[in-house]
């Protein structure tokens, strides 16, 4: 049963987050355009911010579709995770929903139809506040998944309930500001490319070719300084932190099976042979790992010969991949994104076809790295749903079948197709009208 109710929350919140890394991001570069317009009076500026806006609305709606199952799940999947850990994690979402949601919702229907209404810079003030509620959302999010990560400020009842003992711990949880903004980093980077890739494709089709040029240079200019800066500091901040308070997963996602007396070497490729307990066909960079982690090429990473078996996280290959896949996508995001700034720098990113072809069709691989950094988030944290405190089996629901899991999982599996392709077509449809087309 406990499988079902892993296997069904993991599919729907990994559809669900397809939207809200786009959303998040997007917004701040829909704030850059509406202002680049009230500074300049350039009107491409303000068509472009509309143009995207109708991309953003699309998002946001299907995240919001795809977000409510996941909250009925914490009641029909996972009940007793919900009864014990309500009163906490209850009053942060509870906060996304009346704070952030409804921020966002609101603001973004008058960005939508208030312009000629409110004027200029009130529809500027709108963009804006759809911003604040999108990156406010993530926060209360994130701060749900901090307490998980590393419970702070609360106190176990008799009966075994968690309650707050201190509210403001919450948000001085040591873990939350790394991961909200290396989240945050991570969803502009979705964006940047996003923005890009529509750019390069009406360069390509040669339609539009005014806004294909804005949106390519705004998309490079975004995407190079968000992927170095998902990698310093926010990434090496979270790494730290996993080290710090998770250094069981840590040894696990680097692949470290014995502990090294001198320094700990860094992995670039291998494979996790778990029979042996070793890394199989190993390219790895002796003793930077230490420095990355402590600055000492000399400190000692524990290894996960240090740990009990019940310490280690269930499923140690799908930690050490995922953490691997986001790292290397990351590292070509680097690269990509350099090296369409060199050009763009020198006037010839526009007539470089190979690049452009290559940034169109990366646009998916941002979405695969964001989802596999959440995974690697919540597949180091497992066994446990509370790290430390309480485990996944003690959260499930005991009444709720695994045939009852099963058959609603492939309900969802043909709904979310089903939206997917609307999805698809209604940001098609968009990007093929082009900034310039006027909804009535």
């Amino acid at each position: 049963m406990l499988f079902y109710d892993r296997l069904q929350f993991a599919f729907t919140i990994t559809f669900h987050y397809i939207f809200p890394q786009l959303t998040m991001g997007l917004s701040l570069i829909i704030v850059y355009f509406k202002w680049q317009f009230l500074r300049s009076k350039i009107e491409k500026y303000n068509h472009a911010a509309k143009f995207f806006m109708k991309i953003f609305a699309i998002n946001f709606t299907m995240g919001v579709v795809t977000g409510i199952p996941m909250e009925f799940q914490f009641g029909t999947n996972w009940a007793k995770f919900s009864e014990l850990t309500g009163s906490i994690i209850g009053q942060t979402l509870a906060m996304e929903g009346m704070f952030s949601f409804f921020l966002e919702s609101s603001f973004l229907a008058l960005f939508i139809f208030g312009e000629k209404l409110m004027g200029q810079k009130l529809h500027f003030l709108t963009g804006f506040l759809v911003f604040l509620g999108s990156w406010a959302s993530g926060y209360f999010i994130l701060a749900t998944n901090a307490w998980m990560q590393h419970p702070v400020g609360y106190e176990i009842l008799d009966n075994g309930k968690f309650v707050l003992e201190n509210f403001s711990e919450l948000f001085k949880n040591p873990w939350l500001i790394p991961a909200f903004l290396h989240n945050q980093v991570a969803s502009l980077v979705t964006s940047s490319f996003v923005v890009a890739s529509i750019g390069a494709f009406y360069i390509l089709r040669k339609k539009n070719l005014e806004y294909g040029q804005l949106f390519l240079k705004t998309g490079v200019v975004f995407g190079v300084v968000s992927s170095i800066l998902i990698v310093f500091p926010t990434g090496d901040w979270n790494a730290k932190n996993v080290a710090k308070y998770q250094p069981a997963a840590f040894a696990a996602m680097e692949g470290i099976f014995e502990t090294e007396t001198t320094g700990s070497e860094i992995v670039l490729v291998g494979q996790p042979n778990m029979v042996e307990k070793k890394l199989d066909n190993k390219i790895a960079v002796p003793n930077v790992l230490s420095f990355l982690t402590y600055q000492d090429w000399n400190k000692q990473i524990l290894g996960m010969d240090k740990f009990k078996k019940e310490e280690l996280p269930t499923n140690i290959p799908a930690l050490y991949y995922a953490y691997h896949i986001m790292v290397g996508l990351g590292t070509v995001f680097i690269g990509i994104m350099s090296l369409a700034a060199f050009f763009l720098w020198r006037k010839k990113l526009y007539r470089l076809k190979p690049l452009l072809w290559t940034i169109m069709f990366l646009v998916p691989f941002p979405y695969i790295a964001n989802i596999t950094g959440w995974y690697v988030a919540e597949l180091g944290r497992q066994p446990y749903l509370v790290y430390k405190l309480l485990k996944t089996t003690e959260g499930v629901s005991p009444t709720v079948s695994s045939g009852n899991t099963l058959f609603t999982l492939l309900g969802f599996v043909a709904l979310y197709m089903l939206l997917g392709l609307l999805f698809l077509v209604l940001v098609g449809k968009t990007i093929h009208q082009g900034p310039k087309h006027k909804t009535h």
